[in-house]
């Protein structure tokens, strides 16, 4: 029942809204966005204290990695609602019917992507997450935002068709081995699998949900995308649609890992991870707008996703523990760039210089935050990126090591640059006769979220709680790791 419920409510709601004239216009069910996020959190929290039976005949069902997936998305849904309270006073979208509907089916869809043990239910998951999305992008109906919206439908929709294609070979590759398409058959009658389609499935798949991810050469949709959304929805692109997209991959790589074929599949993931690290080095330097800075930040953080699942064994679990820092850090990111975007109108850096001054809260979160992405102490990521690196020098690759720390160290200097030029330098002179603006005071519902992530990210740095650290565990055995 609590599985049907957390799809449901806010599929349910979405319509409810989407529906009803009362919510035509600009104004925005903020009280019913607050009240669905937090009792989805809060079904979400019984699923870690009381285990609950499939439905559907065990198309949706809850396993460590699942679960961690949708907890991810349930905080981040949560701190964004909170977040809107305090937005939408700012600027309230054109369309509030659009955004609280979009808002809330994206919930719903990335809620079954997290449940789903079908893989095609898993695949319909990931399209409905799509659709959902690019209305939002488009909210402010420019020329921009619809070119961005586009290239993001186009891409995707690539992306998506080749998963099906992967979806397919995988159904060819199972026979009549076990229920079609069923993961726990799947890993089951594992060695039963046609290893030629098997092969295939797990490649398409991988460039198909890698689409969606945003792994490089396929990640060209992100930085248009993330930079002409509102903050506050890439900030749930980055950390959620992201997220489901990788457990996409995840779930092949554990029938591929359960065939005995994880030989096949590591240095396909290998190349992935490596090319993606390369790509954000490059195009990180230079950058003049935090939105697409982070972007590209992105693009790095979902190659060390797939470089840890590629190197297998402590670097799964570096893989399930970067997964919950990136996620929660991205957010906290991108909701402090709209408060910047709140104050100016602009994410670049000729808007924003002197940050410090006017935006003090949000300044120091953007400076913490900076650190936090970069992978540096005693931020969660730093140990998720440290083990990751530890897992390449014990399993016998030094060189992927030395390659991996010099492409974290270019991405540092490239962010660090934008960053710390927006918060510490000078601003434009103001014109004569009027005063330097000083520093804002900053609504309370715009800081508590970052805050709390930025709390999250930190703690994870220091002190793993021990169901996490089993939960993640778990996860990163059946991806055919260990633990730490």
């Amino acid at each position: 029942m609590r599985l049907l419920a957390l799809w449901a409510i806010p599929f349910a709601t979405a319509l409810v809204v989407l529906g009803a004239p009362v919510f035509r216009g600009r104004r925005v069910p903020v009280a019913l966005l607050l009240v669905v996020a937090g009792a989805h959190l809060a079904v979400v929290a019984s699923l870690w204290i009381v285990p609950t039976v499939p439905v559907f005949g065990g198309w949706l069902d809850v396993d460590p990695l699942g679960l961690t997936v949708l907890t991810i998305t349930s905080v981040l849904f949560l701190v964004t609602a909170i977040y809107i309270v305090g937005h939408v006073r700012r600027d309230p979208p054109r369309s509030g019917r659009v955004f609280a509907g979009g808002l809330l089916a994206f919930l719903a869809a990335a809620t079954v992507v997290a449940l789903a043990h079908h893989l095609a239910v898993l695949w319909v998951g990931m399209e409905a997450t799509t659709l959902a999305v690019a209305p939002l992008v488009f909210l402010r109906r420019d020329r921009r935002s619809l070119e961005a919206t586009w290239k993001y439908l186009v891409v995707s929709s690539v992306g998506i068709a080749l998963a099906l294609l992967g979806t397919f070979f995988l159904a060819s590759a199972q026979g009549g081995a076990g229920r079609p398409l069923l993961l726990p058959d799947l890993i089951a009658h594992a060695r039963e699998l046609h290893p030629a389609w098997l092969r295939a499935a797990f490649l398409f798949l991988l460039v198909g949900f890698g689409t969606k991810m945003g792994l490089a050469p396929m990640h060209t949709w992100k930085p248009d995308t993330y930079g002409e959304a509102p903050s506050l929805v890439s900030g749930l692109m980055a950390g959620v649609l992201t997220t489901c997209a990788f457990l996409g991959i995840a779930r092949v790589t554990e029938v591929v890992a359960a065939a005995g074929l994880a030989s096949f599949a590591q240095p396909v993931l290998l190349a992935f991870g490596l090319l993606s690290l390369a790509v954000a080095a490059t195009f990180i330097i230079g950058q003049g707008d935090v939105k697409r800075l982070l972007a590209y930040s992105s693009v790095e953080h979902m190659g060390l996703l797939v470089l840890g699942l590629g190197l297998g064994g402590v670097g799964a679990y570096g893989t399930m523990l970067h997964l919950v820092n990136n996620s929660l850090a991205k957010g906290w990111m991108f909701l402090i760039t709209g408060n910047i975007v709140l104050a100016t109108g602009s994410a670049t850096a000729g808007a924003n210089r002197g940050l410090i001054r006017t935006l003090p809260a949000s300044a120091t979160l953007l400076v913490l935050g900076l650190f936090a992405v970069t992978g540096s102490p005693p931020f969660g990521l730093f140990l998720s990126e440290f083990t990751i690196v530890r897992a390449a020098i014990d399993g016998g690759h030094p060189w992927i090591a030395a390659v991996t720390l010099a492409a974290l160290a270019i991405i540092f200097v490239g962010m660090a640059a934008l960053i710390l030029g927006i918060v510490l330098g000078e601003p434009p002179p103001a014109p004569t006769g009027e005063r330097a603006p000083g520093a804002v005071k900053e609504s309370s519902w715009l800081v508590v979220g970052p805050v709390a992530l930025a709390a999250i990210v930190l703690m994870l740095g220091v002190y793993i709680p021990g169901p996490l650290q089993e939960m993640l565990t778990r996860a990163a055995m059946a991806l055919g790791g260990r633990g730490p």
